[in-house]
């Protein structure tokens, strides 16, 4: 019986040298690109429902496209460490990682900036103390474990940064005055699509409404 060789899939396989505590901290930084896509975009959309999220999430996924795009053309090798993290198969430049997280810290930085996505006052804190210092983080996280050479990281961040800039342009300036039309369109109305960049302080202004509400009868639950 031929054996058939098994590939994995590298956005989740994660290597890192045994005993080795940072490089065991920077495996689980190179896996925040998963859970934004899978946890924090399935999420935003499944309960909140925004345009906003939604064609940041199209952004995120035509930016992989071309990254897959790229690495399929230029089939630039990844460094030699590739053969102990058994990642040889696939191809490494430009850094995936990288892109996705530099397009989603360019896109989120310009959307509280522009204030069209301010969900709280704070947010431009956890731009500066949470959202860039993990895209940095990533970056290390590709050259430290192996997977990536420094120019590949950096090539990766640099085209995830002018994709993110120029979605955000797209949407903003572009798409965004037919939100209204979209949400009153028949597929918006049924999967209650909505926009609110237009409203300052988003969670403040439905926890004001949802105790409005409560007040009166006609939004209260029949039990």
């Amino acid at each position: 019986m031929s054996h058939i060789p098994l590939r994995a899939v590298t956005l989740t396989h994660v290597r890192y040298q045994k005993g080795d505590y940072f490089g065991y901290f920077l495996a689980w930084v190179s896996l925040v690109p998963v859970f934004i896509s899978l946890c924090g975009f399935t999420c935003h959309l499944l309960f909140r429902r925004e345009l906003q999220g939604l064609f940041f999430a199209v952004g995120l996924v035509i930016s992989q496209f071309i990254n897959e795009l790229i690495k399929s053309t230029v089939k630039q090798a990844r460094p030699i460490t590739c053969e102990l993290l058994e990642s040889c198969d696939s191809h490494g430049w430009p850094s995936s990682h990288s892109q996705f997280m530099f397009f989603f810290s360019v896109y989120y930085t310009l959307l509280t900036q522009t204030k069209f996505g301010v969900l709280s006052r704070n947010q431009m804190g956890i731009v500066g103390y949470v959202v860039w210092p993990m895209a940095v983080l990533t970056l290390i996280s590709r050259v430290y474990l192996g997977y990536h050479s420094v120019v590949q990281v950096f090539a990766g961040a640099t085209l995830g940064a002018v994709l993110g800039g120029g979605w955000f342009w797209i949407v903003n300036y572009k798409l965004r005055p037919f939100f209204p039309m979209i949400e009153e369109s028949p597929i918006g109305s049924v999967l209650y699509f909505k926009d609110t960049s237009h409203i300052p302080h988003v969670l403040k202004f439905e926890y004001e409404n949802a105790r409005g509400a409560r007040k009166h009868s006609s939004y209260k639950r029949s039990d």
